[in-house]
């Protein structure tokens, strides 16, 4: 082979390797731009259900009071609906976190108030535990909420 044609390959080689490095890192950049914008809408979806949505704000309200009041008591023995829908939707939540299409940092900037409302309910606490609540429970327990 000439020494021209053997330098058109090499450098025809080179260029190739090059654009397919860029191609690569191009396709990495818009894979982690694309799961950026996922996790924040899918934050964004999970906070418009939890905060202006009215389902939620029974729970919210009934949290939001003294460590082991009666009425949390009388709310976990009774196992009231709104009671389990708003721990199933903190189920979610933490599963969410778990298969990493949600940060767990992410969900502690929205929802870290109500989560260690959860957590200083002992009965609240006991409840998750022993009820099929294990993505929560576990979550709940990684947590030192202060």
């Amino acid at each position: 082979m000439q020494p021209e044609c053997r330098f058109v390959k090499d450098l025809a080689q080179t260029f190739y390797y090059a654009a397919a490095a860029i191609a690569a890192l191009g396709a990495f950049l818009t894979y982690v731009w694309n799961s950026r914008r996922e996790r924040a809408k899918w934050l964004f979806q999970l906070y418009e259900k939890f905060y202006e949505v009215q389902t939620y704000k029974k729970m919210r309200e009934l949290f939001d009071c003294d460590a082991n009041s009666a009425e949390v008591q009388s709310a976990v023995q009774k196992e009231e609906t709104d009671f389990t829908d708003y721990l199933n939707f903190f189920e979610l939540v933490c599963c969410l976190v778990r298969k990493r299409q949600i940060r767990k940092m992410d969900v502690l900037d929205v929802f870290q108030y109500y989560l260690s409302r959860l957590k200083r309910h002992k009965s609240v606490a006991e409840y998750i535990s022993t009820h099929g609540f294990e993505h929560l429970d576990r979550f709940l327990k990684e947590q030192s909420f202060e």
